[in-house]
């Protein structure tokens, strides 16, 4: 006698998104879902905007403005820790040169990477000298020892630590892209200012 063949169960996606018929995407044992269509239909609308789509909920042009007062912060920095690299004398000079020379180095990757943001934000980085010092938010010092220097130059950290703490938080869910690009840029800041107090308590 010959029993009839069981049906097989359908495979198990383990979490791999499955698309309906009706366009929708559903993720296996979650309640979460894409409307395939509708996400589609949207990435066609509004082309010029580029990487900003309809769901971005932050103000555009604030956040804009925004990044362009860290990037004249960013310059203001690596000309500051230029010229400190170079004017550096002294007899434990050498050693905080090349530390001035690597920060001016990573102030300017981070410039780069906020000017970056900003034009995937369809504004325009402002690299213009007029006004630079204005609107950076630390001060461009020269100082007049090696001490002035690296104590200039943590009182700048400082002050950068502070306003990216106060963007991230300004920022909060609505753009992530541009707050975790804050709050890596902001942990690199406040390893200057550990490697500025060090230096400054060994003087």
């Amino acid at each position: 006698m010959h029993t009839a063949k069981q049906a097989k169960a359908p495979a198990k996606t383990h979490g791999q998104p499955a698309t309906k018929g009706n366009g929708h995407s559903k993720h296996a044992g979650e309640d979460f879902e894409i409307d395939v269509r509708a996400l589609r239909e949207r990435a066609r609308e509004h082309l010029d905007d580029g990487a900003v789509t309809e769901d971005y909920r932050a103000d555009r042009d604030a956040v804009v403005h925004m990044l362009n007062d860290a990037l004249a912060t960013e310059l203001v920095c690596v000309l500051r820790y230029k010229r400190h690299h170079f004017m550096a004398t002294g007899i434990h000079a050498e050693p905080v040169a090349a530390e001035f020379a690597e920060h001016a180095l990573q102030e300017q990757d981070h410039a780069d990477r906020i000017a970056a943001r900003i034009v995937q934000l369809g504004g325009e980085p402002d690299f213009s000298p007029d006004g630079l010092s204005a609107r950076s938010h630390a001060e461009y010092v020269t100082g007049n020892n090696l001490r002035d220097m690296i104590r200039e130059n943590l009182v700048a950290e400082r002050i950068a630590i502070e306003s990216y703490r106060e963007m991230i938080h300004y920022l909060g869910d609505r753009d992530t892209t541009t707050r975790r690009m804050l709050e890596e840029i902001l942990a690199v800041e406040e390893e200057h200012a550990d490697d500025m107090h060090d230096l400054l308590e060994r003087e």
